[in-house]
């Protein structure tokens, strides 16, 4: 069946839906418990074994096999999965006698579903939800992608990230890991006495870094402006007018080059401070590196493509002249002219 088939099942699917009474997109619902809160907490369930917690979770149908009278469906929170075991006669007595049809028929994969019920570990043993009641909390149009082979374009999971993120749930961890660095860099620069800013993004001339700017007009004023390339220049103002650190956790605007490792739109930390020099701000970076590192990874030591880095200052200190002549043998000063250093370069085949 075409996509454009599909979408007019589900548009169908909501039309039934809307005259037997249910509303496919509810207001609210009232979770108690996230998925992964479950299975951490009845890890130790033995396999055939119910309590009688009621819990209620709710999530994205993920996947769902129904099997006579009864139904598998797999739930998916920000948290992780849960398994929701829906039993038709159990489903009769508390919602009536269409409600396991209703699910049969017309719940599909990548709808939300709110869930209330019991604890029970499957004979199979795996960790579920014994649904006494449910509630259609949002009906999906767009079907997922197919599970078997995912979403593995890689243009469109950047353009469609949303889609991304419900069919690789592991890329929700760069996301949370993303928040934590952030969220760990403002501390370190707080606890250090540093301000917070925020600058102007429109400029009348944009400055602080060679990049071409994205244009813009400003009706009101009748004047072309800029989005900024940088947030350097405004921080800079902010210590002449009296402020002794500042920083700035800004979205800058670059109309360049594009790829997946090349975004014209990114965030970047500046990081200004009177009376101080190129040494303090290297300390700084170290004790704000390695307090990331904790929080993400809960060690200073971590380990990158095969490696393991040592980030707990102090770090070995060495001017970039001393590095490329430690891992290249050549000595910038000793060349005059950039031809001249090109040539030693290329005697050591390092072109």
């Amino acid at each position: 069946m075409s996509y454009d088939a599909l979408k007019q099942e589900r548009l169908h699917k909501v039309e039934q839906l809307r005259a037997m009474g249910i509303e496919p997109y509810a207001y609210r619902f009232t979770v108690t418990h996230q998925a992964a809160q479950l299975q951490a907490t009845y890890r130790d369930l033995p396999a055939g074994e119910t309590l009688e917690v009621v819990v209620q979770v709710a999530g994205r149908v993920m996947a769902r096999r129904v099997l006579g009278k009864l139904a598998f469906f797999t739930l998916q929170d920000e948290s992780g999965t849960i398994q929701l075991y829906l039993e038709k006669k159990r489903l009769s007595e508390t919602m009536g006698e269409t409600a396991f049809k209703i699910l049969d028929k017309l719940v599909d994969s990548g709808d939300w579903l709110g869930a209330t019920g019991t604890i029970r570990r499957t004979e199979k043993g795996e960790l579920s939800v014994w649904v006494t009641t449910y509630t259609i909390l949002t009906k999906s149009i767009a079907p997922l992608p197919d599970k078997w082979h995912g979403l593995r374009d890689v243009e469109k999971r950047y353009r469609q990230r949303y889609v991304d993120l419900i069919v690789n749930p592991e890329v929700r961890q760069t996301f949370r890991r993303r928040a934590t660095i952030l969220q760990s860099l403002r501390h370190t620069l707080e606890t250090q006495g540093f301000l917070e800013m925020e600058t102007p993004v429109l400029q009348g001339i944009p400055g602080g870094a060679e990049a071409r700017p994205f244009q813009t007009h400003h009706h009101a004023l009748d004047m072309d402006l800029y989005l900024r390339i940088a947030t350097e220049l405004a921080l800079k103002r902010l210590v002449v007018g009296g402020f002794e650190r500042v920083y700035e956790l800004g979205r800058v605007f670059r109309n360049e080059g594009i790829s997946t490792r090349h975004n014209p739109e990114f965030t970047s930390l500046e990081v200004y401070q009177a009376y101080a020099d190129y040494h303090d701000m290297m300390e700084l970076f170290e004790h704000m590196l390695a307090y990331v590192a904790e929080q993400l990874f809960g060690s200073t030591t971590i380990e990158y493509q095969g490696q393991q880095l040592h980030l707990a200052p102090p770090w070995p200190r060495i001017t970039l002249r001393d590095a490329i002549l430690e891992h290249t043998g050549v000595d910038i000063r000793e060349h005059t002219s950039h031809a001249a250093l090109l040539e030693a370069v290329a005697a050591r085949g390092l072109r």
